[in-house]
């Protein structure tokens, strides 16, 4: 259910060379360097210093914002996301915009050193600003991977991510270093306060933004999973290589906002039944005259990876429906199993991974908030395809492992505003009730 946002009082095999080359295609040419460009580079070179010499000399003192003389439009939206800094709770003044279009205009005669000069003066903003966006606030994320969680990058590191894109005016454009989660989220801040917003939602957006402020831009190879929507992302090289949609935890088993990397797929996987459902589900149905067998599982002697099978009759299963003993049971794999073809596992210590599912019918539902906190994917093939880089085929073997191509991060997290009708912002409902 979507709760759209009240307005504040006052607003209310090898192919023919022909369809070979047809098929090819073609590379992007470099830009032809200038004489002015040149001159440019020279000025560049004579002005630069510190950190931003290491990153222009990297780049054979090549302009970053200008072209032939002339300031390209990657600086008017650089501008523009200044001068709207307040939208990510940030402060306009500290970038002294005024001072940034004067170098804008002082380059506008063709001078090659005010041209370097803009050009670097936009480069340093720039950086500031990407710096001040990514700063991390806490809103209870855990870092099930350390080397995940978020630092301050170096004003270098900003500009040198920058210039590896082949475009740089469309990473510009698409703020392609920060989450499209985020993005978004940002163009229905901007929205909303020109239709006008209450304090209550624009406390709510901002405790949104934050979260998905610890989400990495496309050019990271990362999954995303928003436990609000119920919806998985994954992303590499820029561009969003897949979506689909997820079950998550309920109210009551909640899928936590998380970080992690993913290592390991699990084909044909074993599902080991959690001890509650044990006790309140296996035994209380052994004690009405099922068998392990009708339900295709097996208990074992404990959990070590010598455990061995446990025959059924031999089981005192009213102590375990009255939680007297604890017994390690276990779903056999098959087409009902639990978690499908395979599994996906990242280190943490709460338990949570991603898996296939044979259960289509609650990924069909708008609220998929079903599951006991884990994962469950609505094309987990697709996803290993894309994880394993290779074509996905299970086999028979049960609970075999397979190494993924690349450890990938995952990112676990909660967005409830979202764009409603007409594009206005909206919330969803807080299902998990971390909005406040």
């Amino acid at each position: 259910m979507l709760v759209a946002v009240p307005l504040a009082p006052a607003v209310a095999a090898r192919r023919p060379a022909k369809v070979a080359a047809k098929a090819a295609k073609p590379k992007p040419r470099p830009p032809v360097e200038t004489v002015r460009d040149r001159a440019v580079a020279a000025a560049l070179r004579a002005e630069a210093g510190g950190w931003l010499a290491r990153v222009y000399a990297g780049r054979g003192y090549r302009a970053l914002w200008s072209r032939d003389v002339r300031i390209g439009p990657a600086a008017d939206t650089l501008l523009g996301y200044l001068g709207t800094a307040d939208l990510d709770n940030l402060d306009p003044s500290s970038y002294d915009v005024a001072k940034l279009r004067a170098r804008i205009a002082a380059a506008r005669g063709g001078d090659p050193v005010a041209v370097a000069r803009a050009d670097l003066a936009l480069s340093d903003a720039f950086a500031r600003f990407v710096r001040d966006q990514r700063k991390a606030r806490d809103v209870g994320m855990i870092w099930g991977d350390p080397a995940l969680k978020p630092k301050r990058p170096k004003p270098e590191t900003v500009l040198r991510a920058a210039t590896f894109p082949p475009s740089f005016a469309a990473y510009v454009t698409k703020m392609a270093w920060m989450s499209p989660r985020y993005v978004e989220l940002r163009t229905l801040s901007a929205q909303a306060r020109r239709g006008g917003i209450d304090p209550a939602s624009l406390a709510r957006l901002r405790r949104n933004m934050d979260r998905a402020r610890l989400l990495p831009g496309p050019w990271t190879r990362h999954v995303e999973v928003d436990a609000s929507s119920g919806r998985l992302w994954f992303y590499e090289a820029g561009e969003q290589k897949g979506t689909m949609r997820v079950v998550v935890g309920t109210r009551e088993t909640q899928t936590p906002m998380l970080a992690g990397t993913l290592q390991w797929a699990i084909l044909n996987p074993y599902w080991n039944v959690p001890d509650y459902l044990v006790r309140k589900n296996v035994a209380v149905k052994i004690l009405s005259g099922r068998t392990l067998a009708s339900m295709k599982m097996e208990a074992l002697s404990d959990w070590s990876a010598d455990a061995r099978p446990i025959p059924a009759d031999r089981i005192d299963w009213r102590a375990v429906a009255a939680g007297k003993r604890d017994l390690r049971v276990r779903e056999l794999p098959g087409p009902v199993n639990s978690m499908g073809k395979v599994k996906f596992l990242f280190p943490n210590k709460e338990g949570i991974y991603l898996h296939d599912t044979p259960n289509r019918a609650l990924l069909a539902k708008s609220d998929r908030h079903f599951s006991n906190g884990c994962i469950r994917l609505e094309d987990a093939p697709r996803l290993a395809r894309w994880l394993m880089g290779r074509p996905f085929d299970p086999g028979t073997k049960p609970e075999r492992a397979v190494a993924l191509t690349a450890p990938t991060p995952v990112y676990l997290t909660y967005l409830t505003a979202t764009a409603g009708a007409g594009q206005r912002l909206a919330f969803r409902d807080d299902v998990y009730g971390r909005d406040g």
